[in-house]
């Protein structure tokens, strides 16, 4: 082994620079032949992986914005390119505007409540005491319930005769508040924020619940010893440790709630009288009522937009905090 080595170390004294230049010019070369191997290996791997994305995901966003430049009705055969004109439409379209502030409301009411209620929720099922298991097993209940089956047992809870809001008020005493609370203009939107906010709590608190249990028990510790208190930690460790997880939930459920049409159509169809009335369940009357696809396609297009540019304002938002 010894005489392997002096031999090597003799054969490159033995060689000129020029040689030795030449020697390692062939190694870097042999290297950048390997490099663009492992590239061309990592393009070839993620292909499929464009292409999936591109059929399933960028052709339908890029088609709805070509229709949205048109006047396609299913009520005409031809199709005309009209550019900007659905959405100046829009900027006089009385509905659309109600339609955006009922989204709007119906979107920041339901986020708020269910994040606030969440981490309490999540602050409860943290604590230590016996059985603890079971409840945070509970909690996950209602949001595994699909979400025409929380629909059918509001409305049959809302009903005016046998519905249990109703004959609660009754036994309380005031028989006089009874209603069929999803007809009236006043009380159908929040009964949509109440079922959102039933059926979303529970997923909120798992994941904020998860968050807090990733907290490393010595900052608790370090901070009691120092003297603060369980709102002070909570402040100044719980709410910055959970930051992160906190934005990509809201973000996520504001996605949903501006887009969600299910809990408005099953409900009251928009109605009464427009009153629950969401950008979702107008771009469907606008489709399959009136035809008028184009005009639909130019409101999912401002829909998509809006929440493009929430989205970015968030995730600039944790940056900055990260950085600070």
């Amino acid at each position: 082994m010894e005489l392997r080595k002096t031999q090597a170390t003799r054969t490159l004294r033995s060689k000129t620079p020029g040689q030795r230049n030449l020697d390692e010019g062939r190694g870097s070369i042999r290297g950048t032949r390997l490099g663009l191997s492992a590239t061309r290996s990592r393009i070839l791997l993620v292909v499929p992986s464009l292409i999936f994305v591109g059929v399933l995901i960028l052709y339908p966003i890029l088609d709805g914005f070509r229709l949205s430049l048109t006047d396609t009705s299913l009520m005409m055969p031809s199709v005309s390119f009209v550019g900007l004109r659905n959405f100046i439409s829009l900027l006089h379209d009385d509905i659309f505007w109600l339609s955006l502030g009922h989204s709007s409301l119906l979107t920041a009411a339901a986020v708020i409540l269910q994040y606030l209620l969440g981490l309490g929720l999540a602050i409860a099922l943290n604590q230590r005491v016996p059985g603890i298991g079971f409840f945070r097993s509970l909690a996950m209940v209602t949001w595994v319930i699909p979400i025409a089956a929380t629909v059918v047992l509001f409305k049959w809870m809302a009903t005016p005769d046998y519905g249990f809001f109703n004959i609660l008020l009754t036994k309380l005493g005031l028989a006089s508040y009874t209603r069929y609370w999803f007809g009236s203009i006043t009380w159908a939107m929040p009964m949509i924020i109440l079922m959102h906010v039933w059926r979303n709590v529970p997923f909120y608190a798992i994941a904020l619940l998860a968050a807090m249990k990733s907290i490393p028990k010595e900052l608790y510790e370090a901070a009691e010893v120092d003297g603060a208190g369980s709102l002070q930690r909570f402040w100044f460790i719980t709410l910055p440790a959970i930051r992160y997880t906190s934005v990509i939930m809201i973000v996520l459920h504001v996605i949903f709630t501006f887009n969600n049409f299910d809990f408005v159509y099953l409900s009251t169809g928009g109605g009464p009288v427009r009153a629950t009335e969401v950008l979702p369940t107008y771009v469907y009357q606008q489709s399959w009522m009136y035809y008028a696809l184009g005009y639909s396609a130019s409101i999912g297009v401002i829909m998509m937009f809006l929440l493009i540019i929430f989205t970015i304002a968030s995730l600039y938002y944790i940056e900055g905090r990260e950085r600070s």
